[in-house]
């Protein structure tokens, strides 16, 4: 299988793509909380590929809770 060249930002449809889910298992997903939001570029909700991978990590027990990072995730943009 030859994968694509995933840009740092995927929009909503290339994210569930990049995890291999439907859109709408990505939505619950996001609204459980294991999956960052979007964020806004463009006019339009990007997800931050290497967001995504940590938080695979984490769902898969390989990663670190890292609490900054995920202040400034929740945040980031509220705390200026």
């Amino acid at each position: 299988m030859t994968l694509p060249d995933w840009p740092l930002m995927l929009k909503r449809a290339m994210a569930a793509a990049y995890l291999d889910m439907s859109e709408a298992s990505f939505e619950r997903e996001i609204a459980q909380g294991r999956l960052p939001d979007g964020v806004m570029l463009g006019g339009r909700a990007h997800w931050y590929r290497p967001a995504l991978d940590k938080a695979i990590a984490l769902i898969a027990g390989e990663g670190e809770h890292d609490p900054e990072a995920e202040f400034w995730e929740r945040f980031g943009d509220k705390a200026a």
